[in-house]
């Protein structure tokens, strides 16, 4: 099992120093991979964070067999939320760097219980969807998306998929 640093205060990781005992966190779950606690703002009741015990800044340095763990918890506190506290519905994020909205520098899933009317997580800033993009803007997106999972050894090769559209999207755009 990996283990937080030694010095809890030495990358200034406040998940870290949970893990280490030296700062409290009101434990929910648990294993060998992730721990889960309550979160400290408590917006709608029932927010719980999934943390790996591993320090991993972003979603981007995360193996997949703990992202899968992180899921796996992360799911079954969702359903204890449900029967908990009954809310209107439930979000799941994770968010990373600042440009994402990333508070503590150690990846973490936040499972938010919601109440209709809350006021949180407003997801567009007019509040109103963006308009659908182009189809040739999207297939475009998905072809780029497709040829870096390819050679990233990620997922399945681009042309496995069934929503195969026959090319990448128009030659030399970058949408």
């Amino acid at each position: 099992m990996p283990s937080p640093p030694a010095d809890p205060t030495e990358n200034a990781c406040a998940f870290c120093a949970i893990l280490a005992g030296a700062l409290p966190a009101s434990l929910v779950y648990e294993d060998g991979q992730v721990i889960a606690f309550m979160d400290l703002r408590q917006a709608v009741p029932g927010h719980v964070l999934v943390v790996p015990r591993r320090h991993v800044e972003t979603l981007f340095d995360l193996d997949e067999d703990t992202a899968a763990q992180l899921m796996r918890v992360a799911v079954r506190i969702a359903r204890a939320a449900d029967a908990v506290f009954a809310p209107d519905g439930l979000n799941l994020w994770q968010s990373n760097r600042d440009a994402g909205g990333q508070e503590v520098p150690h990846v973490h899933l936040h499972v938010q219980p919601r109440m209709s009317g809350d006021g949180l997580m407003r997801i567009y800033p007019d509040a109103r969807p963006p308009a659908p993009a182009a189809r040739e803007v999207l297939d475009a997106w998905a072809g780029r998306l497709r040829e870096a999972l390819q050679v990233s050894g990620s997922g399945r090769a681009a042309g496995s998929s069934r929503f195969q559209t026959g090319g990448a999207g128009p030659p030399g755009s970058k949408p």
